[in-house]
This record gives structure tokens, C-alpha cells and sequence, in this order.
């Protein structure tokens, strides 16, 4: 990972800061989160804002410039990465530990008295937003909006915002109409009390409109606000995209306005009437209502009807994992077989998966870039290979890879670790540990009510009797051809500052997707997770306690799970029961399409990893 030189960039923000241009009063400091005017997780070129002024390029963190220091926060994740790529000009905070100062504590302590604290009003959340004033208030300070993004001011060939083509998905893929989910919100807003919903986040305006793009790399969605009244449904679009056949598919329940007009449209339209808005939305959104008509809540009706599949997504996510295990199987078939020769490379391994998804019917791109790293870089949680240092994939070392592909029926997001030789006995007692954590909340069963992050230290406390664990969450919530990181269901206990007091607050569903995904990363010398996607549905049950209904989880992903890793002797018979029933569904499942298809060869591989262990 190469280092960037960032010390003239800072220098031409620092005297933008301070001219006072863009703001009211000169800025002592500024933050720049990592986020677009939707909060989205996963950014355009155009809007990596944070990766351009600090060098890190990890999808998560938040960077803080003084006129003096410059900070950045980011979770266990990326700490790795981060201390790679930052130079010498920043200082790394690491989330999550005890010594590490929040960024509003830290500010306090660095700044003057009296500083003005700047910021991009459409890239703060209203949430963070409020958090951050009042933090800065209470020592003398205050938050400013900027007018114009600073960093754009000092950011030269900033790549254009994308518009990429539209298209529509259908009632046999959605399992609804447009008019039916309106229908099916209008009545969550008059149980609600409101007038009037606005929708900020991309993947919720695509899911309510069913309709997908690829304004965002790897993520189907396409740059839009909605806002829905009783009488009246509003999309907000650079109008020059809507096609004759986006028109038709929209009709004429819906009125297209431009892009940038949302915020007039609140303050004209909204403003004096109750307003329902997630407080994930940005503080530009939310402060163009009048605080008295603010109905705010974490997270929009939309974002938990989406992420409860209907049936007919349900079967569009099997099928999409299926089609994705075939893939896997002649991939890891294909490692199999050319690793030890010593001719592939973490980026021809990325690449060769690649292949075979595109051969899959229905394979749109990738749900991520593919992780594919091998020994000292497994131990970096979110690493991407680079051709400009690549590195070889070899036999003696563990081997991870963390992929998933967008279908149009579907999105999948599986990860495997294997050995191409020999398995240390450490390596194997990790691994064995691992899986014991992810056969324990693949198999659990739970009562209605429950909270993902009541269920993570299942996974993990295999690894905590030996002293063992990992800086990230346990699972997130999976999209339908959307989002691989789909919230606000997860499995959390205090990783990502983003999504955690989402998840801590709803209960897991019949209909949920979620990932299963525990791991152990050695700092320098390798990586180790398995995750499959899980689809949460009832539990048949001999008693129902209080009248509850209970429920657990059946794995969508079914590739092998490489058995030479497993130290046989710290599984328990019901541990290896369930290792042998997976099988035996991967079999069943994966090996018929294989065979066929006519991939004999990747059958006869696959027959060979599932015998009963």
C-alpha cells in the first residue's frame, strides 16, 4: 500500500479555512466525513472527499484538519490499512479502544477558545450533527455550515458525478409494484401522523421505485431524494436520465423534479406540516423543516420494510446464492489445482473469480471488490489487492477470500479461508474456533424480540476462552440486487459507529438476510473468516414460552468449508452434525447444478471437500 504525500494539499485547505470565503468566520478546523449528501456507505469517485484529503482509502473514517493537526478516526477494520497509508502528517485515532478520545473530545482540546468548527451541511448526518454542537457549544465553540464543500476548492480534476442508465426491475423480482409499496407507506404514515415522508438514502429510493443503476461502483443505485404525500409522490433526478421507458414505468403517480431542487421543494412545500425524515439524513435535509414539524425517527419505514424480503425475493436471493456457490466451487476448484504450481497472484485470483460469476446467468457486477489476500495481508480485515503490488498467492500461507456479486435477482457475499498445502497447528486450532463461533449463530435459535447484538457473542466465544477475537461486527444485513451492507439489521456489539445504534434497536425477522461472519487476524501473518449470508425464518419448536413465536437461520451460501483446516478434536458431535448437514446441502444443491452443466471436474472436487467429516 502506497503512502500519500498530503502536506501541500493540507496547506491550500488550511488557507481556504482560513479566508473565510465559504463561511461567515475563519475556520479553525474542519471535518470531513466519509459520507455523500445520502450518508451512503459506499461512495462515487466524485465524493471521496476524506480518501483525497488523508490518503486512506478504507471505506470507513473520519478525517479532522486543524489549522495546526490532522486526525483521523477510523474502526478495527481498517486500523492495518490505516497506519500504511497515512503519512506522517496525520495522527490515527483507533475507535473502539479505551484511550482512543471521540472527535469531538479530542477537538475541544486542541482548538483556541471560541473556534469556529466547519462543515459540509449535506455530508453530516442531522444526528452527528446535533451531537457534534452541542459538544462544541458546551466549551465555547461552535459549528458552522459551509456553503461550498472545502475540499472541492482544493481538490484539482475532481471527477464528475456519474448518471449512469436506468433500469427497471420487475413485479416478478421485486414481489411488488411501485403503487403497492406507496399504498403499503402511505398507511405507515397515517399511523404515524404524518404528512409528508422524505427519503434521502439511495437504496431506499431504488427499492421504492424498483429501479436499479450503478451510480456507485458495485452498489446498483442511482443518485435521487423521494418525497411521499397522501396525495402526491416526488422524485428527485437530474431529469435528462428519465427515459420513455422510465416515464412509463413511473406513470403519472409520480412527479419528477430536478436533482437539486429538493431543498427548495421541503421549504416551500414541507416545512410547516409534519414531516417524517431518518436522523441518518443529512443536516441540510433535515434543517429545511421547522424543528415544531420534525417527525424524526433512526431509520425510515422504508429501510424496515426493505429489509424483511417478501417471497418472492426470498427465491430471487437462493437462487442468486446458488448460481454464486457454482461459481465458488469452479474457483476454488481452479485454486486448487493452479496455487501450487506458483503461478497466481492475489489480482489473477480476484480476476479468475471474476470469470466465472460473469459466465452465471443473471450476474450484473460485483457486490464489493473482491478481498483476496494471501498470508500477512489476510490479517488486514478490509484489504484490496493492487496490481502496482501485487503479491503472490502460495501454498504455505492461508488464503482468504472475501467476494460477492450482484445478480438481478440477488446479492451474495461469501467468504472462505483455505490452505493450498499445509496447515500449521495454530492455524488449524484459529480456524476450528472460528467455525465453532459460526456454526453456534448459524444454528441458534431465538425468541421474537431478539436484537442481532444479543446473538454476536455466540460467534465469539469460542475464541474469548483462549484469549482470541476480532475488531469488527459479526454480520450485517444483506440487499435484494441492493446494497451488500444493508441496514438497519446487523449483528453487532460496538464496532461501527454508522451502523451499531441502528441494529441495537431492531428485532430480527422472518424474511431478514443476515451474514454470518466471525474470523481472527494475526497481525503481519494471516487472516482467518468464514461467512456465509443467513436467511432468518421460524423455528419449529416444541414449546412457544409466553405465547413467542421463535425463530433461526438457514445459510443462503453453499460452498465448501475446507476440512484439512479443522482440528477434529475441538468440535462437539452437534458441531460436526451440522458441518456434515451443510455438506450434504452442497451437495445436494450445488453439485446436481454442476453436474449439470457439465463441470464434471469441479463436481468430482466438490464430492471430494463435503465427505462426512
Amino acid at each position: 500500500m502506497k503512502t500519500k504525500d498530503t502536506t501541500n494539499t493540507l496547506l491550500k485547505l488550511r488557507k481556504v479555512m482560513a479566508s473565510a470565503i465559504y463561511t461567515n468566520h475563519p475556520l479553525k478546523a474542519i471535518i470531513v466525513p466519509s459520507s455523500d449528501a445520502h450518508q451512503s456507505e459506499y461512495l462515487a469517485e466524485c465524493d471521496l472527499r476524506r480518501s483525497f484529503i488523508s490518503g486512506f482509502t478504507g471505506s470507513a473514517g473520519t478525517a479532522v484538519i486543524t489549522q495546526k493537526e490532522a486526525a483521523l478516526w477510523t474502526d478495527g477494520r481498517y486500523f492495518l490499512q490505516a497506519e500504511q497509508e497515512l503519512d506522517t502528517n496525520w495522527i490515527l485515532m483507533k475507535m473502539g479502544l479505551k484511550d482512543t478520545p471521540s472527535i469531538e473530545d479530542w477537538l475541544c482540546s486542541v482548538l483556541p477558545e471560541g473556534s469556529y468548527v466547519g462543515v459540509n451541511p449535506f455530508l453530516y448526518s442531522s444526528s452527528s450533527w446535533n451531537k457534534m454542537k452541542i459538544a462544541l457549544e458546551k466549551q465555547g465553540h461552535r459549528l458552522l455550515e459551509t456553503t461550498e464543500d472545502l475540499v472541492d476548492q482544493v481538490w484539482d480534476n475532481q471527477p464528475v458525478a456519474p448518471a449512469t442508465s436506468l433500469i427497471t426491475v420487475q413485479e416478478n423480482v421485486a414481489g411488488k409494484t411501485v403503487r403497492e409499496k406507496l399504498n403499503d407507506l402511505r398507511q405507515r404514515m397515517i399511523k404515524n401522523g404524518v404528512n409528508w415522508l422524505v427519503l434521502t438514502a439511495l437504496d431506499e429510493v431504488a427499492w421504492l421505485y424498483n429501479m436499479r443503476a450503478s451510480d456507485i461502483e458495485y452498489n446498483p443505485v442511482f443518485f435521487a431524494y423521494s418525497v411521499v404525500g397522501f396525495n402526491s409522490t416526488h422524485l428527485f433526478i437530474h431529469q435528462n436520465r428519465i427515459t420513455d421507458e422510465i416515464k412509463n414505468h413511473l406513470t403519472n403517480d409520480v412527479t419528477v423534479h430536478d436533482y437539486d431542487s429538493i431543498i427548495p421543494f421541503l421549504e416551500q412545500n414541507c416545512s410547516s406540516e409534519k414531516t417524517w425524515l431518518s436522523t441518518n439524513s443529512s443536516h441540510a435535509i433535515v434543517s429545511a423543516i421547522y424543528q415544531i414539524y420534525r417527525v424524526t425517527t433512526m431509520y425510515s419505514p422504508v429501510s424496515m420494510t426493505k429489509c424483511v424480503k417478501n417471497p418472492t425475493e426470498i427465491n430471487g436471493m437462493i437462487v442468486a446464492n446458488n448460481r454464486d456457490a457454482v461459481a465458488l466451487c469452479r474457483y476454488f476448484h481452479w485454486m486448487d489445482m493452479e496455487v501450487p504450481k506458483g503461478n497466481v497472484t492475489e489480482c489473477s485470483a480476484a480476476a479468475k473469480s471474476l470469470e466465472f460469476r460473469q459466465q452465471e446467468d443473471g450476474f450484473v457486477s460485483l457486490s464489493f471488490a473482491t478481498i483476496s489476500s494471501s498470508g500477512p495481508t489476510g490479517s488486514i480485515i478490509h484489504y484490496c489487492p493492487n496490481k502496482d503490488d501485487d503479491k503472490p498467492v502460495k501454498a504455505d500461507q492461508l488464503y482468504l477470500c472475501d467476494s460477492g456479486a450482484q445478480y438481478r435477482n440477488g446479492t451474495t457475499d461469501t467468504t472462505r479461508t483455505m490452505h493450498f498445502g499445509t496447515p500449521s497447528q495454530h492455524e488449524k486450532d484459529c480456524f476450528t474456533r472460528v467455525l465453532k463461533g459460526h456454526i453456534a449463530l448459524a444454528s441458534v435459535v431465538f425468541p421474537e424480540g431478539a436484537k442481532g447484538f444479543w446473538l454476536d457473542a455466540l460467534a465469539r466465544m469460542h475464541l474469548w476462552k483462549v484469549g482470541l477475537d476480532y475488531r469488527h461486527g459479526t454480520g450485517h444485513g444483506v440487499g435484494s440486487f441492493l446494497n451488500v451492507h444493508e441496514g438497519p439489521v446487523g449483528c453487532y456489539i460496538g464496532n461501527s459507529s454508522r451502523v451499531v445504534p441502528f441494529a441495537a434497536e431492531v428485532d430480527l425477522k422472518p424474511g431478514m438476510v443476515i451474514t454470518d461472519e466471525p474470523g481472527y487476524y494475526e497481525d503481519g501473518k494471516f487472516g482467518i473468516r468464514i461467512e456465509n449470508a443467513l436467511l432468518c425464518k421460524k423455528a419449529e419448536t416444541q414449546h412457544n414460552f409466553d405465547g413467542k413465536e421463535f425463530y433461526t437461520f438457514e445459510s443462503l451460501a453453499l460452498i465448501p468449508i475446507q476440512q484439512k483446516m479443522i482440528d477434529r478434536s475441538l468440535l462437539t458431535e452437534d458441531e460436526i452434525s451440522w458441518l456434515n448437514a451443510y455438506h450434504h446441502r452442497c451437495r445436494e444443491v450445488v453439485g446436481n447444478m454442476l453436474k449439470q452443466r457439465g463441470y464434471e471436474a469441479t463436481f468430482e472436487w466438490l464430492m471430494k471437500e463435503t465427505q462426512p467429516f
